[in-house]
């Protein structure tokens, strides 16, 4: 139960709240249900990769930064925990503004979630988390697992209320986008590609914890099972809000859409209901996401490829060390945000989900690797021929995502990667290893510097911007 509550609790945080906007601002239903059967597939392949990688490599803890070592060495397996980390911060930062912009409705000081006062709050909340974690993994644990199970319940109340309100000829009216002038069917489901990424990322959550799992084959279940609980929970929340309001409508809401659209239903009933459930969902989504890569980070310092200081842990069994960065870097980034003014929100879930598509890329490749290779196939030669499979069509779903993300986010990732060139510098030296154990590595880095010096000059000079 536990585990399948982080995968969930990681998953269902704000993002589910405000899906139908964020799709709607680019997507018509029609190309909206392609995007999402392509979602479907290529993230249940996905899905399964995790699965049958707990399952053939238990050896591994950490799951997503673990394989990408495995298959590449070390500094892919660095820059893939580093990225991994960057993501679920920079995501925390998003659930902030969204919780706290969603509370003005209560204190109107908050505003759109990036005021002073808001940030205030938003610092007091943070630390009041790290303390909770800092105290054991178990006990953030106990919390999230209650979390999760409450923040469902307003969730369900939504979508019964929009299927018994729904209406088939709104749902049907400009069903390919063609009178809103949203473009061609290719670029309306592209264009929903990353807001996808972003509701889905959590789906490794189980894997990260492999190491505490009680039987290895639990993490698989709760992996699947997980994914498929929120995968029918998302398209109903998107698809059936289309059936009460017209796109633009939807698309012009204001923070969190599923809000608005519950109260054209049923009033202003409707906004409070979805306002609680959604403080509920941002507390438990934050409190896993705090955990996530800070567990992430103290496995990589433990083996070697962060800094040994990372990998310690505390009395209470807490990587307090990794805590205490992700905590700064939170805290630093949530004063910022007091001077990026309107749109902090989707620009940060937009560049956690850029971050995190070379983590899952490299999953699914390493995937791929062991049924190609017919590594770990020994005993069961059976399943390699659909492990191939499945690792082939979420490698591919993978290169597409990136495409998808389009080159602003890219160099932008590219921009936050190649800081941690340093910090890997620091772990090889540390241990009296070169920094790079090959050409192919040193290559890697030049290329990353090169695109991230690339990103600094055209976000200088507002070619890119968040």
């Amino acid at each position: 139960m536990p585990l399948l509550a982080l995968v969930v609790g990681s998953m269902i945080g704000g993002g589910i709240f405000n899906l139908s906007r964020d799709v709607a601002e680019t997507t018509a239903p029609g190309p909206a249900m392609i995007g999402w059967f392509i979602t479907a597939v290529g993230m249940c392949c996905l899905a399964l990769c995790f699965q049958t990688l707990a399952n053939r490599r238990p050896d591994l803890d950490a799951g997503v930064y673990a394989y990408a070592r495995a298959l590449f060495g070390r500094l892919v397996g660095f820059l893939s925990s580093w990225g991994y980390w960057f993501s679920a911060w920079v995501g925390n930062i998003a659930y902030f503004v969204l919780l706290f912009g969603t509370l003005s409705l209560w204190f109107k000081g908050f505003g759109s979630g990036t005021t002073w006062t808001a940030i205030i709050a938003a610092s007091v909340l943070l630390w009041a988390l790290h303390l909770l974690v800092i105290r054991g993994v178990r006990q953030a644990a106990i919390v999230n697992t209650i979390s999760t199970i409450a923040k469902l319940v307003p969730i369900f109340l939504f979508i019964v209320i929009m299927i018994f309100a729904f209406n088939f000829e709104l749902f049907t009216g400009d069903f390919w986008g063609t009178e809103s002038g949203l473009g061609s069917i290719f670029s309306q489901t592209r264009g929903m590609m990353l807001v996808t990424v972003w509701v889905f990322i959590g789906i490794e959550g189980a894997s990260i914890y492999s190491a505490r799992a009680k039987h290895r084959r639990d993490v698989g279940k709760a992996t699947v099972v997980g994914f498929i609980l929120v995968l029918v929970l998302l398209m109903l929340v998107n698809l059936l809000s289309h059936g009460v309001l017209q796109q633009a409508q939807i698309s012009g809401m204001a923070e969190p859409a599923m809000a608005g659209i519950l109260e054209s239903v049923i009033g202003r009933p409707g906004t409070i209901i979805v306002s609680v459930g959604l403080v509920i969902s941002l507390f438990g989504a934050l409190l896993a996401w705090i955990l996530i890569p800070v567990e992430i980070m103290q496995v990589a310092g433990e083996d070697g490829t962060m800094p040994k200081v990372f990998g310690k842990l505390n009395e209470q069994g807490s990587p307090s060390a990794a805590l205490w960065l992700t905590s700064v870097c939170m805290q630093v980034t949530l004063i910022l945000t007091g001077f990026m003014g309107e749109g902090v929100y989707k620009s940060m879930i937009s560049l956690a989900s850029a971050l995190i598509l070379v983590p899952y890329l490299l999953s699914a490749l390493y995937a791929t690797y062991l049924a190609f290779t017919k590594s770990t196939y020994e005993n069961d030669p059976s399943s390699r021929s659909r492990d191939l499979v499945l690792g082939v069509i979420a490698s591919i779903y993978g290169v597409w995502l990136l495409y998808g993300a389009g080159l602003n986010y890219l160099l932008l990732a590219a921009l936050l990667y190649a800081p941690g060139l340093i910090i890997h510098a620091w772990a090889r030296r540390e241990r009296g290893e070169k920094v790079f154990n090959s050409t192919a590595e040193m290559v890697l880095a030049g290329l990353l510097v090169v695109a991230a010096i690339v990103a600094g000059v055209m976000l200088s000079t507002g070619a890119i911007e968040l």
